[in-house]
């Protein structure tokens, strides 16, 4: 009777974990979105406030910086404090930013709410280390996997929402929709999400000052940092120019079009679980090394097949699919060296991704002005290129990454 009623407990824990995996999924793609709504409309974005092209790729480069400062800033708090009340506060604080984004009067407004959007839209990060840490060794890639491809999910479909939201109600209409589904979130996590307190204790001066130590220690996380930034920042230059691309000939199309491409990518986010259990199997450093070649592979068919809709589609297919593959397998490979320091680890990681990522946008403008699609290929190509020598190299101080 008692071995029966532990298989029944069993069973309930398990379905109630899936369930949490699910909502943590679901919620990691509508908070990421916030970060991207920008992309397919900076050509509307410009218009209205008077910017040019490459004025306008400061806003998602601004919204990275930020992101990448908050994940300094406040990631770092799941360490320290009890973690669904954290996920509640940054979830109000990036509501008022994006109501401020769509009431901005001019562009100097727009550049700092994105750049307050960014700083707190970091909740994703604070649940991908909730998630590894309520799973067994054995299955921490896979939820890693799941929480991160919402993730990239949200990334995605983040553009095919603006664009469309963007062609019919303009651009000032998606933000307001963004602030009431940032509502609707906290009101469902408070509601489902179990409490979740750090296993350690830590001060949080103390939490930030040692950061830079445990960056020292790690040689591994170093190596999955650097590489995973230069991936990412890839992704952003073709993302971040594309609308300009298909407002050229022969295209002359406009935020919906790169929308719907947007929509194609999602097939490569979709591979996220699956790549955690290939890390999960002890092939962290095989799979990276693919996702890498991947990834260059990518600009090479977006350069050759750019003219038509096709290409495009196929490209950006093969370029998610090999940035999400890089990074959930460095990402899970990291989680484990520490297991009581996973979001200040997550947090070193974390930074230099989307720092690699404002890199990567802040050059896509600079070659987008200046060499148009060309330019920006070749930008992507050699953002990989640099992750695979540093692959190739392994990481500093002689501890290669498994």
């Amino acid at each position: 009777m008692r071995d029966h009623f532990d298989v029944a407990a069993r069973r309930g824990l398990t379905k109630f974990v899936g369930r949490e995996r699910e909502l943590e999924q679901k919620h990691a793609a509508v908070t990421a979105a916030n970060l991207y709504y920008c992309q397919p409309l900076l050509s509307q974005i410009a218009r209205v406030l008077h910017m040019t092209a490459r004025e306008s790729a400061d806003i998602p480069m601004l919204t990275q910086v930020g992101y990448a400062l908050g994940l300094l800033f406040f990631a770092p708090l799941g360490d320290m404090v009890e973690r669904r009340r954290l996920v509640i506060v940054l979830l109000l604080i990036v509501t008022a930013s994006l109501l401020g984004t769509a009431s901005a009067p001019n562009a100097w407004v727009l550049l700092a709410t994105s750049l307050i959007t960014g700083m707190f839209t970091v909740v994703p990060q604070v649940m991908a280390p909730m998630a590894s840490a309520l799973s067994k060794p054995q299955a921490q890639g896979r939820a890693v996997g799941i929480v991160m491809g919402g993730m990239l999910i949200g990334i995605l479909l983040a553009r095919t929402v603006a664009g469309f939201v963007g062609t019919w109600f303009g651009w000032r209409a998606m933000y307001t929709v963004a602030a009431v589904m940032m509502v609707a979130m906290a009101v469902l996590l408070r509601a489902m999400l179990p409490v979740s307190r750090p296993d350690a204790r830590i001060q949080y001066r103390d939490l930030l000052s040692s950061l830079i130590p445990l960056a020292r220690k790690l040689p591994s996380l170093r190596q999955a940092a650097i590489m995973s930034g230069f991936a990412f920042g890839a992704f952003s230059a073709y993302w971040t120019t594309l609308v300009f691309f298909l407002e050229t000939p022969p295209y002359h199309y406009g935020a919906q079009m790169a929308g719907l491409l947007g929509l194609a990518g999602v097939t490569g986010a979709l591979a996220a679980p699956a790549v955690g259990l290939v890390s999960d199997r002890g092939y962290p450093r095989l799979a990276s090394g693919c996702a890498l070649l991947i990834g260059m592979l990518a600009f090479g068919l977006l350069r050759t097949f750019g003219g038509t809709i096709a290409g495009l589609a196929i490209g950006g297919i093969v370029l998610d699919l090999g940035t999400q593959a890089n990074l959930i397998t460095n990402q899970t490979r990291v989680y484990r060296l520490v297991p009581e320091a996973r979001n200040r680890i997550n947090t070193v990681f974390m930074v230099t991704y989307f720092v690699g990522g404002a890199l990567g946008t802040f050059l896509a403008g600079l070659a987008w002005s200046r060499w148009q699609w060309n330019g920006v290929c070749a930008l992507g190509a050699s953002f990989f290129a640099a992750a695979l020598i540093i692959w190739a190299l392994g990481s500093w101080g002689g501890q290669a990454l498994p």
